[in-house]
């Protein structure tokens, strides 16, 4: 089925991930807590969602989870992590992933999704990753594990020299003002974030609740860092 609502179109997912400014990053096996953690995130104004490839099944897992997402939640934007390899990512482009992140630069990787244009975010730790990435046609580069390449400090130094670069880390921004003010005043357009986001605790209580809270938390933080940087 051809794509028919413009968010959700390569251009669409960059526009709203970098406006929310937060991608919450998890997974679940079951489906159900699946469905309760995206729509808690999206109710908190996190739309896109990454939901990781991990464990048997993970490919039938996500098919499932999009499809019902389609049918009841359309403005939710699911994409898909941890992907190595271009017949994985082929997989999950078939099941409807509205974008691929890597925790490192497969070319592979993104061929497959320049020829879906959908986007790609791959993890890159040095400035010849960025550039690499660059020239495959990534418009967002992932930084991981971002607090160990060397955190904002790495940021203002690759934005110095390649201003253009539009980088979102994953690891070590935390869902806390004084972490949100550090990495985006570095110049991130985005942050991934994944257990401090929603935790552990949250999801085995069940507290939907409290995850929309914390997300709705983290992006206004992100909301507020911008205003006052205007």
């Amino acid at each position: 089925m051809p794509i028919d609502r413009p968010h959700l179109d390569r251009t669409g997912v960059l526009t709203a991930l970098e406006h929310q400014g937060v991608c919450p990053v998890f997974y679940h096996p079951d489906p159900e807590v699946a469905l309760n953690v995206i729509r808690a995130c999206a109710r908190g104004g996190a739309p896109v969602i990454e939901f990781t490839n991990r464990g048997d099944f993970a490919v039938d897992l996500f098919g499932d989870i999009a499809r019902e997402l389609a049918r009841t939640d359309p403005g939710v934007v699911l994409g898909i992590g941890s992907v190595l390899d271009a017949g994985t990512a082929a997989l999950y482009l078939n099941r409807a992933a509205r974008f691929v992140v890597s925790p490192a630069l497969v070319e592979e990787v993104a061929v497959v999704c320049n020829r879906r244009r959908v986007a790609y975010f791959p993890g890159c730790g040095s400035v010849r990753d960025i550039t690499e990435a660059h020239a495959l046609g990534c418009d967002i580069i992932k930084l991981f594990p971002g607090a160990s390449v060397g955190g904002p400090d790495f940021v203002k130094a690759v934005m110095g020299p390649m201003p253009w670069t539009k980088i979102m880390p994953t690891g070590g921004v935390d869902p806390d003002a004084a972490s949100i003010a550090r990495w985006f005043g570095a110049g991130i357009v985005a942050a991934g974030m994944g257990s401090k986001l929603v935790t552990d605790a949250a999801v085995k209580a069940g507290d939907w609740a409290g995850i929309e809270a914390s997300v709705r938390s983290a992006v206004e933080a992100v909301a507020a860092f911008r205003a006052g940087r205007v």
